[in-house]
């Protein structure tokens, strides 16, 4: 059995309303508490990198299942939206919904734009990410199936 082994760095100036600094692989970024939930809106925050995370294990987990069947589309591309509630003073997040637009070549049956939808959904629940955060956070996949105009 493989392990693989991800290391962040990361350094804090102040308290809530504070910045920091992030650095993980090739990521180097200003951290901070977005403007939506009242704090400075320097840099990323850990709500986006959540979104972010979800959304490019999604995008990479979709063009394997899609190739693993023989599928190879024109283009993907993915919109994801985190989505948290807060409760008093309590955020929560609640869900992530994909939105992915895979387009296909205008000569494929028109069977497999039933398929390749099905795939979509089929990548999200194989998606490592989706994987790690399930029961914590709902995540739901809006496939649109395009033909190449």
């Amino acid at each position: 059995m493989a392990e693989h082994h991800f290391h962040l760095t990361a350094q804090w100036k102040g308290g809530r309303l504070g910045e920091g600094r992030i650095s993980v692989g090739n990521l180097v970024s200003a951290v901070s508490i977005p403007l939506e939930m009242n704090g400075p809106g320097v840099g990323t925050n850990p709500d986006e990198m959540l979104v972010g995370a979800a959304a490019t294990c999604y995008l990479i987990t979709l063009a394997a299942v899609l190739e693993n069947r023989g599928i190879v589309p024109i283009d993907i591309t993915l919109e994801s939206e985190g989505i948290v509630t807060v409760e008093g003073n309590r955020p929560r997040f609640d869900k992530i919904i994909h939105r992915p637009a895979i387009m296909l070549a205008n000569d494929v049956p028109e069977d497999l734009f039933h398929k390749v939808a099905l795939l979509a959904e089929r990548a999200e629940k194989a998606c490592m990410i989706s994987k790690a955060i399930h029961g914590n956070v709902e995540v739901m996949v809006e496939a649109n199936v395009i033909m190449n105009a």
